[in-house]
């Protein structure tokens, strides 16, 4: 069985479990507690503090852990959006406006955001008055920099965008997008789940960037928000005040250790592995456009993920593409895995303009940091099995 859907998690790479495995039995301190097994479990904690910070170009004191990516999402998107407005009404005795009140704290995203940000923005618009633009994408799933600095407002708290795409792997001009929020002196908050591993994490403009660990080879339950320590930041999870008063909980010493080291390797396997599968990845697109005619690729055609192609095969059910493929020993998946189950068309590619029915045909292919075979024969089996729900065999 090839699995082929590593966009929706990784397997835990054994030097991680190793280095995570001590943290479990004789290193198993609570970082909060005054006593010799808590100060060394706090020392580990911060040197895995240290570490994470190194690999994204920031101060350990910006980095906060948290139990995952959508949590990381919800404390950047939520926490920083109510920061502003608790220091706007602590500055000026003001409630909160109405969400049409050119007044009200305004934040900017777009509509093909993971849904942990979509759903962020909505509970801000729904219970805190926060207006919300969500500018347009084209076709390609591509943000304009014109777009964004023509909708930022004096009322603009916050920029959320996703550095690249969960779903089509379109990759954004982080840089041109960086360039408009700081002339503007706007926070922006890149959703980096996908592009760690792939891309660069040090120098990206950002002021927040949210991690996953389970897509680099730690396990899931553990995430970071790399924010910068300035900005007022709402905690959404309270508590006994840990990680500098930003998430409440006790911390998940196992994984900050082994999100760490996980980053640090594909840190340093990043330039590498990305031009191999990359190039694995266009030989792989480019025979299935050969063998399925009506075949097409969505997202960015170059700007994209190394390790992401994802196609509609109009005329067909995705799913029943992804059960012909199963048959023939390859496992992926349709798009995201948070949305798995909802007989809805992904709003992300809804948000490209491709019609309900072929995005209900998607299909994508998540390759592994480590991934070295050719993947032809893979294509091969996509032109096998959409002949065969073609067929109705």
């Amino acid at each position: 069985m090839l699995y082929l859907d590593h966009a929706a998690t990784t397997p835990v790479r054994p030097e991680v479990l190793e280095a995570m495995a001590p943290f479990f039995t004789s290193r198993f301190g609570n970082p909060s507690s005054h006593h010799t097994v808590g100060e060394a479990a706090a020392d580990a904690l911060a040197d895995a503090r240290r570490r994470v910070a190194a690999v994204l170009g920031v101060r350990a004191a910006d980095v906060v852990f948290t139990s995952g990516g959508t949590e990381a999402d919800n404390l950047a998107v939520k926490g920083l959006a109510i920061g502003a407005l608790l220091r706007r009404r602590d500055a000026r005795g003001e409630g909160a406006a109405p969400a049409g009140d050119e007044r009200a704290v305004h934040v900017i995203t777009t509509p093909i955001e993971h849904e942990a940000v979509l759903a962020s923005c909505d509970y801000l618009e729904r219970v805190h008055g926060v207006a919300v633009t969500r500018l347009p994408v084209d076709a390609t799933g591509t943000v304009s920099a014109d777009d964004l600095a023509a909708a930022i407002r004096p009322s603009t708290a916050l920029v959320s965008i996703g550095y690249a795409n969960n779903e089509i792997g379109t990759v954004q001009d982080v840089a041109a997008l960086a360039a408009v929020t700081a002339a503007a002196r706007v926070p922006l908050h890149l959703d980096a789940v996908q592009a760690a591993g792939w891309l660069p994490l040090a120098g990206t403009g950002a002021d927040a960037l949210s991690l996953a660990g389970h897509k680099v080879g730690a396990p899931a339950g553990i995430g970071v928000l790399a924010v910068r320590s300035r900005l007022p930041l709402e905690p959404v999870v309270h508590g006994g005040g840990q990680e500098r008063d930003r998430r409440s909980g006790t911390e998940n010493l196992a994984g900050a250790v082994g999100l760490a080291l996980a980053l640090e390797l594909a840190e340093a396997e990043r330039v590498e592995a990305s031009a191999r599968v990359g190039a694995l990845r266009d030989r792989f697109v480019e025979r299935v456009l050969d063998r399925v005619p009506t075949a097409r690729l969505t997202g960015h055609p170059t700007r994209r993920l190394p390790g992401t192609a994802s196609f509609t095969f109009a005329g067909t059910s995705g799913e029943a593409v992804l059960l012909e493929l199963e048959r023939r020993g390859v496992v992926t998946s349709s798009g995201s895995a948070c949305a798995a189950g909802s007989d809805e068309p992904s709003h992300a590619l809804l948000a490209c303009g491709i019609d309900p029915a072929t995005a209900q045909t998607a299909v994508r292919f998540t390759f592994a940091h480590t991934h070295h075979e050719s993947l032809e024969p893979v294509a091969d089996a996509v032109a096998d099995a959409v002949t065969a729900v073609r067929s109705g065999a």
